[in-house]
């Protein structure tokens, strides 16, 4: 397959028709083979799965496109030429051959009996069993994928490297991979909003680029290796998406001296140690020592972003024993790149939210069996040594992964520094949180230009996902302890003293907040400036984080 050559052919359409009049998505997957089966090969079995396919191929007595297709690009099994050719008319078998999705099954390989029952697939009217010669097996995973964001519910074919279930062996060390947890995850942060240009930072198989391109005019997306922008390129042009465009390069070379408004970067932060002897794997180790990767990109955005510019990436940070990681975080967000002209004061915007924090042993047995290395052999030990070692040369006690959200300041913008750590369940509604970080920023940046006087003026609302929980020691009519839980969003839980509960309840946008706190000012019998004093700053943290509502 070439960048461009095959990618750009009339080869990739045949396919896509194909592909659409075989029904290949993810609910006809989950039809065909169930939703345990489902689970089970997120856990990366594929028993359950082919059991039912062959127990559906016994019961009507033909193969259907769509379970040929599931068979080959999701199990990663051999499928008959003939059911290959009845799954793909427009294509073709040859089609597919050139387009690099297939190859035939070296020395006659055979499907292994998975199913608990012989696998004789045949013709598609069931007439036999073909030669071993006459079966192909996938050269590329090609996987449907479904989603749901604020344009509204979509659905994308993804073709990435074999993974381990089809290799039956560990990962090469130039794997493409395809929509992982972590690429879910940065999906449903991306802030949604219209936007001229947006930028993909190492875009793997490109399910970024994709996303961005549905609220971004133009996109260019980068990686340093060949091979994943062709798969990038093939999947775009795959799902008729075409205003990506594909450069090859190192972080931010291939952009040098452009900017752009959104920025967005899956990078591969894993920490790895620069050891002989240790894998290096391009979707996940950027080849830099500790957390430098991260913390090139961040100094790297600054000066790639344009005025008001937004950059959301993924990522790992050290603790050390002389330092709390925060600390160096924001250190990266002020410091200028080393060479680079100095940054506007008073540095990077940020909102950083830390989910997760590891030990460095557990780290290296969570990245090591990533790899495919198993424990209880030589080489895990060997692996696992090498890490430790890294981590004790730095000093490293701990590390933490979590979300970055990055903004170049505007002359009049009112200013944003968030670092904190969040590592309870998310909201109900995890796909949508980047429409909640865009409600959020909007409505930090308009009440940090508001002063107390206007603010007071203000009639706000409580959002529609927040509900109210209260305790109460038996016998007792006034509660010991009230928490609003937010539904949606990050899933916070914040409590409240007595006044400040009193006077969320009373926003229904009927009341000015000045209006609440001078009824409650009466009702405790206190002085109405110090309670609103007391008051406005919890107010304002409901708005930043979505409890409370401005006016529109």
């Amino acid at each position: 397959m070439q960048l461009n050559g095959s990618v750009t052919s009339a080869l990739v359409d045949q396919l896509r028709a194909d592909l659409g009049a075989a029904h290949y998505s993810v609910s006809a997957l989950t039809g065909l083979w169930g939703i345990e089966a489902d689970a089970a090969l997120r856990r990366n079995q594929r028993v359950p799965a082919l059991r039912a396919l062959t127990a559906l191929r016994a019961k009507l007595g033909r193969t259907e496109p769509s379970a040929t297709l599931a068979r080959l690009f999701v199990l990663g099994l051999p499928v008959t030429r003939a059911d290959l050719a009845a799954a793909l008319p427009s294509l073709g078998v040859s089609g597919a051959e050139a387009l690099g999705l297939v190859a035939g099954t070296p020395d006659g390989a055979g499907t292994p009996d998975l199913a608990g029952t012989a696998d004789r697939a045949g013709t598609p009217d069931g007439a036999g069993t073909p030669d071993a010669d006459e079966r192909l097996r996938p050269l590329l995973e090609l996987r449907p994928y479904s989603f749901v964001d604020e344009h509204g519910a979509g659905s994308w074919w993804i073709a990435s490297d074999l993974g381990e279930l089809a290799l039956g062996r560990p990962l090469g060390e130039t794997h493409v991979l395809g929509v992982g947890g972590a690429s879910l995850t940065l999906s449903g942060l991306l802030i949604p909003t219209q936007v001229r240009t947006a930028l993909d930072l190492g875009t793997g198989c490109g399910i970024q680029a994709l996303h961005a391109a549905r609220h971004a005019d133009r996109v260019v997306a980068t990686d340093i290796s060949v091979r994943a922008l062709e798969l990038a390129a093939l999947n775009a042009r795959l799902n008729g998406i075409r205003n990506i465009e594909f450069r090859l390069g190192s972080l931010f070379e291939p952009v040098a001296g452009e900017r752009f408004d959104h920025i967005i970067s899956n990078p591969p932060f894993v920490i790895t140690p620069r050891t002989a002897g240790v894998p290096s794997y391009e979707y996940r180790d950027g080849g830099m020592v500790g957390d430098a990767l991260v913390e090139a990109v961040v100094r790297g955005a600054a000066e790639h972003l344009t005025p008001g510019g937004v950059a959301q990436l993924l990522g790992n940070w050290e603790y050390r024993t002389d330092q709390d990681a925060f600390d160096r975080l924001g250190r990266w967000l002020d410091a200028p790149q080393p060479g680079g002209p100095p940054r506007p004061a008073p540095g990077l915007d940020a909102w950083i939210i830390e989910r997760e924090v590891q030990s460095p042993a557990l780290y290296a047995e969570t990245w090591i069996r990533d790899g495919g290395t198993r424990p209880g052999t030589a080489d895990f030990d060997r692996l696992y040594g090498a890490w430790l070692d890294d981590f004790e040369a730095r000093g490293v006690s701990q590390v933490g992964f979590g979300y970055m959200l990055l903004r170049r300041p505007t002359a009049t913008g009112a200013g944003l520094r968030r670092l904190e750590r969040l590592p309870g369940a998310l909201g109900h509604n995890p796909a949508g949180i980047g429409s909640h970080l865009a409600a959020c920023l909007a409505a930090h940046d308009r009440q940090a230009a508001t002063d107390a006087g206007l603010l007071s003026r203000m009639r706000l609302t409580v959002a529609s996902d927040v509900t109210e929980e209260r305790h109460y020691w038996p016998g007792q009519e006034d509660p010991t302890l009230m928490t609003l839980h937010q539904g949606g969003g990050f899933g916070r839980s914040v409590p409240l003293a007595t006044a400040l509960a009193a006077l969320v309840g009373a926003c229904d946008g009927d009341l000015d907040v000045g209006s609440i706190v001078s009824a409650l000012a009466q009702l405790l019998e206190v002085d109405e400036a110090e309670l609103a004093a007391d008051l406005l700053p919890g107010v304002r943290g409901l708005i930043d984080d979505g409890f409370l509502l401005l006016p529109a």
